[in-house]
């Protein structure tokens, strides 16, 4: 009995401190609540927002004027990398990207949006805008990623349009090239290979894309990060986006923009998680100081992040009405 009692009046005194815990922490949770609450009000004066690998400002002007007429931030990245895309005089992207080591214009991309749809295309030739393939991909098929000819077949299906993206300017250098057919990618510039976009609409939700024409004198076949799920480009709209630029085969190696994401989840700022995907790749190939790679985050916030290996790297961003390139800060400052 005394024991009964005793577990008895254990139980009220845990019922009455729990009570008093609960009072307490429903009044700090209502203080919580309301800080939150401003936060959130304060964040959502970052929106719209549009952040980009490089020196892109026509894209992201693009992808702002799209944002700015209230269309989705997946409008926006599209038709922000269409931008670059359509550019001959960039051999990165699209028409005019230098080509394979035979001669051949091959072009990967990818798009996902605020649900988490997913739409790629690899190994695609003779279309001058593989991003907006990718999004057909995405929301025409029952998958999401498509390869070479399969790919061809169905970007023509879609009413795309054939075209030879092999410009003067680039068979001139590929031809150069030839003579030694030396393969030695040189930082920030063979290496950058890709446009990655984030963009964030007036309501918030995130949206991401990632084209290009890979590095320049590949192996015929090579495919890089920028395609792939999880590697080039991931979107969580819970917590942000990231995407990543340079040397793919390292990206690809790490899931750097998984990584980036997964460790915002965990409360890093952007900056943070893009100088530790950085990290992680230095720290498992001593060559870095060989290549470049670059990273660019966004969180539910509006805040941004980016960092790369080398000096050199850029990135475009378009926020409060001002569209500004920023060089960003590097690892190896020797």
């Amino acid at each position: 009995m005394k024991r009964r009692k005793f577990i008895q009046n254990a139980s009220l005194s845990t019922f009455g401190i729990a009570m008093g815990s609960s009072v307490f922490a429903s009044k700090n949770n209502n203080s919580l609540f309301t800080s939150e609450e401003k936060k959130a009000q304060n964040s959502a004066e970052n929106f719209p927002l549009v952040i980009a690998t490089w020196n892109v400002k026509e894209s992201t002007a693009e992808a702002w004027r799209v944002l700015q007429d209230g269309k989705s931030a997946l409008d926006a990245v599209e038709k922000g990398c269409n931008i670059e895309e359509a550019n001959a005089e960039g051999q990165s992207v699209g028409i005019g990207g230098l080509p394979d080591r035979d001669g051949n214009v091959t072009l990967d991309a990818c798009i996902m949006d605020s649900n988490g749809n997913y739409g790629a295309v690899v190994y695609l030739q003779n279309f001058v805008h593989p991003i907006s393939v990718a999004r057909k991909v995405m929301e025409k098929t029952p998958h999401v990623l498509l390869a070479g000819k399969g790919a061809e077949q169905f970007a023509i299906s879609e009413g795309f349009e054939k075209t030879n993206l092999l410009t003067e300017a680039s068979k001139k250098a590929w031809e150069e090239w030839k003579k030694t057919s030396q393969y030695k990618p040189i930082i920030n510039i063979e290496n950058h290979d890709t446009i990655g976009m984030l963009a964030v609409d007036k309501n918030g939700d995130i949206s991401g894309g990632c084209t290009t024409s890979g590095l320049a004198y590949k192996m015929a076949g090579r495919v890089g990060d920028s395609p792939i799920i999880g590697s080039g480009l991931f979107i969580d709209n819970e917590i942000g986006g990231a995407t990543a630029t340079g040397l793919g085969e390292e990206v690809l190696k790490t899931v750097g923009s998984f990584l980036i994401v997964e460790l915002m989840r965990q409360g890093k700022t952007p900056q943070q998680a893009c100088e530790e995907a950085i990290g992680r790749i230095i720290k498992k190939n001593p060559n870095y100081k060989d290549f470049q790679v670059g990273y660019i985050a966004v969180n539910k916030k509006g805040e941004t992040g980016y960092y790369s290996i080398h000096e050199g790297y850029s990135v475009t961003k378009y926020q409060n009405g001002k569209n500004e390139n920023i060089p960003s800060d590097f690892y190896n400052k020797k």
